[in-house]
């Protein structure tokens, strides 16, 4: 389960107020953070360090990427009329996943201005 950081309270606004978003972010300091990018990919690690940029360091991080347009084509034709099995005469719902890629990328940066939404894991 996660949550998002600004949504434990009210929401927060650190416009011209660098000294106080600093201060802010440091309560997350070595929490696991989920950063979602502008094209689509999820980072999960743990927060180690911003910049005045606010660029993030995430360390021990996984990268979860979104299927290509190609991949997720391929996917529903290959599953075209698979949307019921049949098990002892019922019909049950069968709905193939096609599921975002995983791949462990250790510290990784963060680019501030491709930052969407910053949750914190529960």
């Amino acid at each position: 389960m996660s949550t998002n950081p600004a949504s434990s309270s009210a929401p927060q606004d650190f416009t011209n107020k660098p000294d106080e978003a600093a201060q802010y972010l440091s309560t997350f300091l070595d929490r696991t953070l989920r950063v979602h990018i502008s094209d689509g990919r999820v980072f999960v690690g743990q927060l180690k360090c911003t910049d005045s940029e606010r660029n993030l360091i995430l360390a021990m991080t996984q990268e979860y990427r979104p299927p290509t347009d190609t991949e997720v084509r391929r996917f529903h034709e290959k599953h075209q009329g698979e949307d019921t099995e049949r098990e002892g005469g019922r019909a049950l719902a069968h709905r193939p996943k096609l599921e975002m890629k995983k791949r462990f990328v250790g510290m990784v940066v963060v680019p501030g201005n491709h930052i969407q939404k910053i949750e914190m894991e529960g």
